[in-house]
């Protein structure tokens, strides 16, 4: 929120709404049962950029398998989550590997993205306390400015700053925090879209603030919400098919 912003609701005494609230919109808007994506990340690296086509099926909280499609390089790579576990297919080596522990934080294909952040699939409300701090503007959208802290241990950021559109009830841009205050990571949506009744950012930048480097831009080819998705895909079996 700019200063202004905050001199002018403070004169008003104008009330902001219960942060827990706000979060409770957020999470019903981008929740379903399951869902399939398909998408795109670009890496914006020093020298280069390069993308990588991918497509996901998602079931509820717990359950994603993601096959990687371009380019030729990556293609045939796979990656499950089963609960809090991760597994890794490459098709070059023929070989599984779990990804553990510190494994975690590292970044997914030279990305600014971790297998922490792939992972992250559950609903905010659950992991955080939140309380709005203030209204500021994104993309001409009027948002609310909350603060989350952690309320459970094993997250990946112990809190975090968010920008949610007040109507849409989507995040517009985010700060991501260690338990130390240092800034981790940061996140811009670029373009939003109305997809099956619901709105949803379909082009964000990702940047690790610890890297250089211009960031990495995630965009959403196609979506589709409370999918068919057959069993066998969540299983170690479906990663060298």
């Amino acid at each position: 929120m700019n200063a202004i912003g905050g001199i002018v609701l403070l004169l008003l005494g104008a009330d902001l709404p219960d942060g827990s609230a706000v979060l409770a919109n957020l999470d019903a808007n981008s929740g379903s049962t399951n869902k399939i994506v398909v998408s795109e990340m670009t890496i914006h690296g020093r020298r280069e950029s390069r993308t990588i086509g991918a497509k996901s099926w998602i079931q509820g909280e717990s359950q994603s398998f993601t096959e990687y499609l371009s380019p030729p390089r990556e293609a045939g790579t796979k990656m499950l989550k089963l609960g809090d576990e991760l597994w890794t297919y490459s098709p070059s080596s023929d070989r599984i590997i779990k990804i553990s522990g510190h494994m975690l934080r590292q970044s997914v294909m030279g990305s600014d993205l971790s297998y922490d952040d792939m992972m992250e699939d559950r609903k905010l409300g659950d992991v955080y306390d939140a309380e709005v701090t203030g209204e500021d503007s994104v993309l001409e959208r009027p948002c609310w400015v909350l603060t989350l802290t952690a309320s459970v241990p094993d997250v990946a950021y112990y809190s975090r700053e968010i920008w949610v559109d007040q109507t849409r009830h989507i995040v517009l841009k985010e700060n991501r925090y260690g338990k130390s205050g240092k800034l981790l990571k940061t996140a811009e949506v670029l373009e939003t879209k109305h997809l099956s009744g619901r709105w949803v950012a379909t082009r964000a930048v990702f940047k690790d603030a610890l890297k250089s480097g211009d960031g990495t831009e995630f965009s959403i080819e196609s979506i589709e919400f409370d999918a068919e998705i057959p069993d066998y895909i969540f299983s170690k079996a479906a990663l060298k098919e």
